[in-house]
């Protein structure tokens, strides 16, 4: 294990669309610092494990614990290596990075340990830029958006319905980072609620949604979770992606990321959320837009 420095040659990788805000606008401190924020807002995590019993939190704290201890021992960790993990984590927390290290190595294994018992659709991890209460547009509609806003047009069609067919009257909520690769609420300069909007649906558990074609992006790496994958040799690209989080009275939440062929990262995404029956199918439309079908099935709550 190496320090956690930035190297002397940064990663060539350069962003599919490169972005119009500079990096000092579009840091991995301010957006940490967002997502944290959002996060302590939006959350109220200790509630729902308030009743937990001190049995199980002793479980989980001793077999993490017991996995780090069994690593150092496995490679013989150094003290100068300790104190570098020692200074990563304090820097972590500095930039306010946790939210982001934590959605992109971390939940997609939770995710699928909570939904394995699903027989609808799968989902995928939510990730650090979810903001709940944007605009409801309908059963049918167009994505908030710049009057210039970049990318090639998208129009989704599809339906939500139960796991025995009968459709629902439900709820799509959509959120994407625009064409630069940013999300609303987390760089400077983009609206309030641009690319983020809810889809209420009909007793038909129809939706049409007009939106663009987001970008793949890197994720932040100017902060503390940029000098891990700096040291590591990793890459910081997610392939391009619609967040979703579908939901119906009776029914489980869906959340999920959809994905489109042909991604070089589809593969190797940093945050190790793609699944097969999440990539799409777009078809190039005539007038340069692109008509993609894809539905939901929900589970009913058990």
């Amino acid at each position: 294990m190496t320090t956690f420095e930035t190297p002397a040659h940064p990663p060539t990788d350069t962003p599919a669309h490169p972005p119009t805000d500079t990096p000092a606008q579009a840091s991995a401190a301010a957006s940490g610092a967002s997502a944290t924020d959002r996060f302590r807002t939006d959350k109220s995590p200790y509630d729902a494990v308030r009743d937990t019993p001190c049995e199980r939190v002793d479980l989980l704290a001793r077999e993490v614990l017991a996995a780090v201890h069994e690593t150092i021992r496995k490679h013989h960790v150094t003290y100068d290596e300790y104190n570098a993990l020692k200074a990563w984590l304090i820097g972590v927390g500095e930039d306010g990075e946790w939210p982001l290290f934590l959605d992109v190595w971390v939940e997609h294994e939770v995710e699928e340990v909570a939904t394995s018992h699903r027989s609808g659709n799968r989902g995928s991890i939510e990730g650090p830029y979810y903001v709940p209460g944007s605009p409801d547009l309908g059963a049918q509609g167009t994505m908030p958006m710049r009057p210039d806003e970049q990318g090639t047009p998208l129009v989704w069609s599809g339906r939500i319905t139960s796991t025995d067919g009968t459709p629902l009257r439900g709820t799509v909520e959509l959120w994407h980072a625009d064409a630069d690769g940013f999300y609303s609420q987390f760089a400077p300069g983009i609206p309030e609620w641009n690319l983020r909007g809810s889809f209420s649906t009909g007793p038909d558990g129809a939706f049409r949604i007009h939106t663009i074609r987001p970008a793949p992006y890197q994720i932040p790496t100017d902060g503390s979770c940029g000098k891990l994958i700096a040291a590591a040799g990793w890459h910081a690209w997610r392939p391009a992606h619609l967040h979703v989080k579908v939901s119906a009275p009776g029914h489980e939440l869906l959340t999920a990321q959809l994905y489109f062929p042909g991604d070089p990262h589809n593969e190797d995404d940093i945050a190790t959320a793609v699944k097969p029956e999440l990539i799409l199918a777009p078809v190039a439309q005539a007038d340069g837009s692109e008509a993609v079908a894809y539905d939901f099935v929900l589970d009913p709550v058990r």
